[in-house]
């Protein structure tokens, strides 16, 4: 039997949480890294990473993941020591579905059907044997300079999850990956228990089938039903923000967040103005926030290139005058455009 996860069209490309964001920025932390360098181009407050509700895309995930890995070295091991923190308390709902299902077996199931509400970029596809379940994680719609450091966040987070459910613990019986071997595997060793195979036609883990109908200690028949019904409701919201909210926020990054008003988007799509207005709101979203929030985004870019004065960003943005775009930037960053670009 061979099960891949559900995905979006774009693969990875679907509304998260922010939680993802907080534990990376976390961990930055520890290592000498601030949250405003952590947040740079993410279009993203410390304040809104910490908010539970926060719902962000895949790109300003991915903007945090490029700051992280210029910041700490792209080094083999960093993916891994970054999964490994990854817990099922990190994944809400999500999470805790996977405590509250029969078995591991049941926890696969319903990590396939609901792979959208996790925080990864790799997509795994699952094969189950007569002796051994076999994972495999496909990265080709995952950006090239960042492939090995999230494949190695996500096979990493994915076994260290399946180790906390499962108290007697779940050893690897094979690791392969994509990559060229590094100068030591000691990271390898103390995440997976086991020495991988580089330079191999994909990335797997396999494991002994017989772990994948041990009970889990938290089964709870009732709670997982409750968990999958708001899990569905989740994923449905979700979706619909990736479709409209995502059709408008990239014509508005085409136009450089010049605000050329609804009507003009409007149009550009094809729909009435009052349908555009209701599917962003029944999105959760309205035309103005998406019009910030993608300013915001592109005004941290042209400011940190160092290159442009603050009155021509606020040209290319399409504000009227320099002023309107200091105080938007202030409501934004709770600074300056002048004090962000000293600090």
């Amino acid at each position: 039997m061979v099960e891949r996860a559900a995905a979006s069209v774009r693969e990875w490309d679907f509304p998260r949480a922010a939680a993802s964001v907080l534990l990376m920025t976390r961990f930055a932390a520890e290592h000498g890294v601030g949250h405003e360098d952590m947040l740079r181009g993410a279009a993203l407050t410390l304040a809104e990473a910490e908010d539970p509700d926060t719902q962000i895309d895949a790109h300003q995930e991915l903007a945090v993941v490029r700051n992280l890995v210029a910041h700490l070295g792209d080094e083999p091991g960093l993916g891994l020591r970054v999964g490994s923190r990854y817990q099922v308390t990190t994944f809400g709902i999500f999470g805790f579905a996977c405590v509250s299902s029969p078995t591991l077996r049941d926890v696969i199931s319903f990590a396939l059907r609901y792979w959208d509400l996790s925080f990864a970029f790799g997509i795994p596809e699952v094969e189950i044997g007569g002796f051994e379940i076999r994972i495999e994680l496909h990265d080709e719609a995952v950006p090239g300079q960042l492939r090995r450091f999230l494949v190695e966040r996500d096979l990493a987070a994915m076994y260290t999850i399946m180790n906390d459910l499962l108290p007697m613990g779940v050893p690897i019986s094979g690791l392969e990956f994509a990559f060229p071997a590094p100068s030591s595997l000691d990271d390898y060793q103390a995440v997976f228990g086991a020495r991988p195979d580089f330079d191999r036609p994909a990335h797997v883990a396999t494991f002994d089938v017989a772990y994948l109908d041990k009970p889990l200690p938290q089964a709870n028949a009732q709670t997982v039903a409750m968990c999958e019904a708001q899990c569905r409701e989740l994923v449905a919201r979700r979706r619909a923000r990736s479709g409209i909210s995502h059709e408008v926020r990239e014509r508005l990054v085409s136009l450089g967040g010049a605000d050329t008003g609804m009507d003009a988007i409007a149009r550009d799509l094809n729909v009435s103005t009052r349908t555009l207005r209701r599917k962003l709101s029944e999105a959760g979203t309205s035309y103005r926030l998406l019009l910030d929030e993608v300013r915001e985004a592109l005004a941290e870019e042209m400011l940190a290139t160092g290159a442009l004065s603050v009155s021509d960003v606020a040209v290319r943005l399409g504000y009227a005058e320099a002023t309107s775009f200091i105080h938007a930037f202030k409501r934004w960053k709770g600074v300056t455009p002048k004090a962000f670009t000293r600090r």
